[in-house]
């Protein structure tokens, strides 16, 4: 069951923005390797860096859940890569912020501390304006408390029907 919904516009600079426990370092600057380009996803210890199509303000939702929910419907054909990783909240307040926002005056949701499973949907990925500006992309992320870590694991790839 939908336990909040919080919709942010957030500055992508850089091509990406953060989910972070409030009391950590979140340094990403060695995770964003080859692999997690492709991927769209960096990870360090309670930050998740989620990569976007373009580094201009773009729409994120987050939805918190008591449980694991539903698959997205992608009917529409508009959901280009789904992730699932882990974020470890021990400070009892996640951050939302684009990496070069100014971190005390970003956006603050308060979790129950513990593991949380993230899913990560991206899409309209190529609804972009010939300079890249512009587009019709989105990023949704679905959490919910989880009792053990596991893996990342990427649920549907933009890149396999390539």
């Amino acid at each position: 069951m939908l336990k909040a919904e919080i919709k942010l516009e957030l500055f992508a600079d850089y091509f990406q923005f953060y989910l972070q426990d409030e009391k950590v370092d979140g340094d990403l600057s060695t995770k964003w390797t080859e692999e997690a380009y492709e991927m769209l996803l960096a990870k360090t210890e309670g930050t998740i860096g989620v990569g976007t199509a373009r580094n201009m303000d773009v729409p994120v939702r987050i939805n918190i859940y008591d449980s694991n929910p539903d698959l997205i419907s992608n009917k529409e054909c508009i959901i280009d890569q789904i992730n699932e990783c882990d974020i470890e909240i021990n400070s009892g307040t996640m951050v939302v912020a684009g990496c070069t926002e100014y971190f005390p005056d970003a956006k603050r949701i308060q979790l129950e501390k513990g593991i949380y499973r993230a899913r990560l949907y991206y899409g309209n990925l190529d609804k972009l304006s010939e300079d890249g500006l512009d587009g019709d992309d989105f990023y949704e992320i679905h959490l919910w408390k989880s009792d053990m870590r596991r893996d990342s694991l990427i649920i549907k790839n933009r890149n396999a029907s390539r």
